[in-house]
């Protein structure tokens, strides 16, 4: 059986440096800003006091007592909406 001619051009060119064929990527290198830990951790720490003074003080309070089971719905809103925005966080 005959063989397959092979000639310089058919044969890829070998890399040493597997990474010259990637393209570089920006990494924003800033970080964060300082308003949206600020926020972050207001919204959080908001609703763990939210939580608390439902406990604590919760009947003694108009609006909080007219709220109900709301309140719970509230303070632990306020916390998912902070531990979402902690995916944002760099």
């Amino acid at each position: 059986m005959p063989k397959a001619k092979v000639t310089k051009n058919s044969i890829a060119p070998v890399s040493s440096n597997p990474s010259a064929n990637r393209t570089p990527v920006k990494i924003n290198s800033t970080g964060t800003p300082m308003w949206y830990k600020v926020i972050m951790f207001g919204f959080m720490l908001l609703g763990l006091l939210w939580l608390i003074a439902n406990y604590l003080v919760g009947p003694q309070i108009p609006f909080m007592n007219e709220l109900g089971a709301w309140n719970y719905g509230i303070g632990f809103g306020l916390l998912i909406i902070g531990l979402l925005m902690t995916m944002g966080w760099r």
